[in-house]
């Protein structure tokens, strides 16, 4: 008798996936990304701990962005707990979830998006959204973004 061991490369599981319409970990599903208006959307924050670690001012830097800064935070968000809308017309953010789980409600997409421990988020290109922990487990994150300190619009409190 003999077997048969079928070798896939890694672009060739990219494909099959991709063509059943599975989502990346943590991303909008392909066939879900649509303009959504976030009818509802949470406007106040809910059991959120947000805590500046370190900044740099990136205009002190050879980049010269002025009045921008490149921001450390640690967030933890309670059961139940939410973090409200917010934009990233000009602050593009990459989030890590170290612990627990959570929801996105994305402008960008037409179901809620979750994000697991292990899992990276990016936002950036106006990305406005706002998210909810509905599990029994704190989230724990750490998120780095560039901030522009003169813009308030785009970051809320806390935020």
């Amino acid at each position: 008798m003999q077997s048969t061991t079928r070798v896939f490369r890694p672009a060739t599981l990219a494909l099959l996936f991709a063509a059943a319409g599975l989502a990346h970990a943590g991303s909008c599903p392909t066939d879900k990304i649509a303009p959504n208006a976030l009818p509802g959307a949470a406007t106040e924050a809910v059991g959120v701990v947000d805590t500046e670690l370190s900044s740099i001012d990136l205009g002190q830097e050879n980049v010269k962005l002025d009045q921008r800064r490149l921001r450390l935070r640690h967030m933890t968000i309670a059961p139940g707990g939410i973090v409200p809308m917010h934009s990233h017309e000009d602050r593009p953010a990459l989030i890590m979830v170290n612990a627990g789980e959570i929801y996105e409600y994305s402008s960008k997409c037409a179901v809620p998006i979750l994000h697991k421990a292990g899992e990276i988020a990016r936002e950036f290109l106006g990305t406005k959204h706002w998210w909810k922990n509905t599990g029994t487990q704190a989230v724990d994150l750490t998120i780095s973004d560039i901030v522009n300190d003169r813009k308030p619009a785009t970051m809320m409190e806390h935020m």
